[in-house]
C-alpha cells in the first residue's frame, strides 16, 4: 500500500514537473524582457566581477543564455534549468527528514506555490538565490546529522552561488546560523573545521562585490542599506502581508504557518532547523516591509523560508481531512494558474492590450518591440550618426535588447538612483546630465511619462527642458490605450533660442472610467501646455475624431494645482464637447490635443460602455 502512494506522488511531481517546464519554455519564448532582465543582459554585455546593483552572477548567467541565441527564450534558459532543479532538492530534503511519499509531496506543492512555480520564468535574480538557499538548507540538514565531504562541499557551493547572486542572501546565512545555533547539534556541527572550511569559502564568493564597493565608494552598500529605504514605520508594510494571501494562497499559507509552530515544538533537530529557518525569514522580510522602501520591498522576498517550510507541510496535512487536503491542493493549483494566467496575458498583446483599464495590466512587459520599431523608423528620417538617447535605464536596456545595442546613452533621471543603476551607468560612461555632454550633433531622446507620478510630470518635463533646452514637438507613441507611453523628440543639433514648450497635459473629468453612458453624451476635462498653450482639443473614439470640443472655459483650480505652469492659457484650459450617435458596446475615450507650436498629441485613453 505504501510502495503504491509512494509510486503514485512520484508519478504526480514527475507529470507536474514536466508540464510546467513546457508551459515555462513557452511563456519565456513569447513573453517580452522585463525591465530588470534587460539590464542584466546589458550587464551580461559589459562582463565584470560585480555591479553597482548586485554581485556578478546574473549577468554572468544572461551572458551565457545570450550566447546560446538572440530570443528571449535562450536568455532565460540558463535561468529556467537552474530552477527546475530547486524542486529536486526539496523533494531530497523531505524525503530525508521523513519519508519519500512525503518528498513527493514537498516537491509537488514546490511546483505549485504560485511565487516557486513561476521561478526560472523571467531571468531574475532570485532564481539562484533560491537554488543557493535550498543548497544549504540541505547542507544544514546533513550537518545536524554528520559533518563529512559532501556536506561540507553543499554548503560551500550554496553559500559562493549565495554570495555571488545578492546582498539579501546575507539574510539567509544570518538565519541559518541562528538557526545552527539555537541546536545542540547544530553547535557541535559549527564546531567541525570542515564547516568552517566551508564557510571561508563562502565569504570569498563576497570579495568582488567588497572590492566594487570599495572603489565606488560604497555606492552598491549605500543603496541596499540607506538610499533606498526610509527606515521609518508605514502601515504600508501590511500590502506585503496581503499580497502573500495570494502569492503564497491562503489555506497553504495557514498551512506552512501551522507547520512551522509544530516543527518549533518537534524533538528532532532537522524539523526545528526547518521550521526556525523558515519562520524567521518569513517574519523578518514582512516585518521589513513596515520599515523599508515601501515600493522595492517586493512579495517574493520571503519565498526563501516557504521552502523551508516546504518540507514540514506534507506531514501536517497528513492530520487534516479530506476536504481540506483536496482544498489546500486546489487552491495552491488556482493561485499558479492566475499568475501564470498573468504571465500570458502578458505575453499576447492581444490580451494585454483587453487588460488596459484593469490594475493588473502588465505595463513593464508593453510595447518595447513597437518601440523599437517606431526608434529605428524615426532614426531613418534623422542625419547619419544621430545620438540615441534613453530617458531612463528602462528605455536604454530594453532598446538595447531589441536592437542588440548595450552601449545606448542614458539621461540623468531620478529612477536610474532609486533603482541603483546609475552608478553603473556612469561607470560605462554611458550617463548625459546635459545637452553639451551630448556633443552638437542631432539627438534622438526617448523618454516616457510612465515613470513618472502624474503629480510631478509638469515639473519632470521642465528638468528636460533644464537638461537639453528646449523641447522640440513630441512623437507621442500610445501602448495599449496609453497605459504604456513613450514621447520621441527629434533635437536638430541646432541651437533653439525658445522657451520651454513642453508635452500637453491632460484629463477627463466626465464622463469617468468606466462609465455607462447612452449613445449621445457629454465630456469635460481640462488640457495645458507649457510655454505655447493648446490651440484645440478634438473628442476620439477609439482613435477615431467624433466631435470638436469648445476650449478655452476658466478653471482656476486647475492653475492652482499646477502651480509651475507657463501655460499663457491659464485660467481658461477648460475643454466640453457632446458626442452624438454613438454605436453601443465597449469604447475607448480619447482626446487630441492640438498646440500653439504646431504639436499634435494623443492623450491616454480610457475605457468607456455606450448603451
Amino acid at each position: 500500500m505504501r510502495d503504491r502512494q509512494e509510486a503514485e506522488a512520484r508519478r504526480w511531481f514527475i507529470g507536474l514537473w514536466l508540464a510546467l517546464l513546457a508551459l515555462k519554455l513557452v511563456l519565456a519564448a513569447r513573453l517580452p524582457l522585463f525591465v530588470d532582465e534587460a539590464f542584466y543582459w546589458q550587464e551580461g554585455r559589459h562582463l565584470a566581477w560585480a555591479y553597482s546593483d548586485l554581485p556578478g552572477l546574473s549577468a554572468w548567467l544572461a551572458r551565457i543564455g545570450d550566447a546560446l541565441g538572440d530570443g528571449t527564450l535562450s536568455l532565460r534558459l540558463p535561468f529556467l534549468v537552474i530552477a527546475a532543479a530547486i524542486p529536486w532538492l526539496v523533494v531530497r530534503m523531505t524525503a530525508r527528514e521523513f519519508d519519500a511519499k512525503s518528498g513527493w509531496h514537498a516537491g509537488s506543492l514546490a511546483l505549485l506555490l504560485p511565487l516557486a512555480g513561476t521561478l526560472g520564468l523571467l531571468a531574475l535574480p532570485d532564481v539562484p538565490l533560491l537554488f543557493a538557499t535550498a543548497l544549504c538548507l540541505d547542507a544544514g540538514l546533513r550537518v545536524l546529522r554528520r559533518v563529512d565531504a559532501f556536506a561540507a562541499s553543499e554548503l560551500a557551493l550554496g553559500l559562493v552561488i549565495g554570495g555571488l547572486t545578492h546582498y539579501r542572501f546575507a539574510a539567509v546565512i544570518a538565519v541559518g546560523c541562528i538557526a545552527l545555533l539555537m541546536l545542540r547539534d547544530g553547535r557541535r556541527a559549527l564546531r567541525d573545521p570542515r564547516v568552517w572550511a566551508a564557510v571561508a569559502i563562502g565569504a570569498l564568493a563576497w570579495l568582488p562585490l567588497l572590492l566594487w564597493n570599495l572603489h565606488n565608494a560604497d555606492a552598491g552598500l549605500r543603496f541596499q542599506l540607506l538610499d533606498r529605504h526610509p527606515w521609518s514605520f508605514s502601515g504600508e508594510g501590511l500590502r506585503l502581508g496581503r499580497m502573500q494571501l495570494l502569492l503564497a494562497t491562503p489555506i497553504l499559507l495557514v498551512a506552512m504557518a501551522l507547520a512551522a509552530m509544530r516543527g518549533l515544538r518537534d524533538a528532532g533537530p532537522g524539523l526545528r532547523y526547518l521550521a526556525s529557518c523558515g519562520a524567521m525569514i518569513v517574519l523578518g522580510f514582512l516585518a521589513l516591509g513596515f520599515f523599508a522602501d515601501r515600493e522595492r520591498v517586493s512579495f517574493h522576498w520571503p519565498l526563501p523560508g516557504y521552502i523551508a517550510l516546504l518540507p514540514l507541510v506534507p506531514a501536517l496535512l497528513a492530520r487534516w481531512s479530506r476536504g481540506w487536503r483536496i482544498a489546500t491542493w486546489a487552491s495552491a493549483a488556482f493561485g499558479l494558474v492566475v499568475v501564470l494566467g498573468y504571465y500570458a496575458i502578458a505575453s499576447v498583446p492581444a490580451l494585454r492590450e483587453q487588460s488596459a483599464s484593469r490594475n493588473f495590466h502588465p505595463t513593464n512587459f508593453a510595447g518595447w518591440d513597437v518601440l523599437a520599431a517606431t526608434v529605428d523608423a524615426r532614426l531613418a528620417t534623422m542625419p547619419p550618426g544621430t545620438t540615441l538617447l534613453a530617458g531612463n535605464f528602462k528605455i536604454g536596456a530594453e532598446l538595447g535588447f531589441i536592437r542588440g545595442d548595450a552601449d545606448i546613452a542614458v539621461l540623468e533621471h531620478p529612477l536610474n538612483g532609486k533603482h541603483g543603476r546609475a552608478p553603473q551607468l556612469a561607470a560605462w560612461s554611458l550617463l548625459r546630465a546635459t545637452r553639451a555632454s551630448l556633443g552638437d550633433g542631432p539627438v534622438l531622446l526617448v523618454a516616457s511619462s510612465n515613470d513618472v507620478a502624474f503629480r510631478d510630470l509638469l515639473a519632470h518635463y521642465h528638468a528636460l527642458c533644464r537638461q537639453l533646452g528646449p523641447l522640440p514637438p513630441a512623437q507621442v507613441l500610445n501602448i495599449d490605450h496609453g497605459r504604456q507611453r513613450f514621447l520621441l523628440f527629434a533635437f536638430d543639433g541646432a541651437k533653439r533660442e525658445a522657451v520651454c514648450a513642453t508635452p500637453a497635459l491632460a484629463f477627463i473629468d466626465a464622463p469617468t472610467p468606466g462609465a455607462a453612458v447612452g449613445s449621445a453624451f457629454d465630456v469635460a476635462g481640462w488640457a495645458f501646455k507649457d510655454g505655447v498653450g493648446v490651440r484645440g482639443v478634438e473628442i476620439l473614439l477609439d482613435g477615431r475624431v467624433v466631435a470638436q470640443a469648445t476650449y478655452g472655459e476658466a478653471n482656476a483650480g486647475v492653475a492652482e494645482f499646477w502651480k509651475i505652469s507657463t501655460d499663457p492659457n491659464h485660467p481658461k484650459v477648460y475643454f466640453r464637447a457632446r458626442v452624438e450617435a454613438a454605436a453601443a458596446g465597449t469604447h475607448w475615450l480619447g482626446v487630441r490635443l492640438h498646440g500653439a507650436d504646431g504639436s499634435v498629441e494623443d492623450w491616454s485613453e480610457q475605457k468607456l460602455v455606450v448603451r
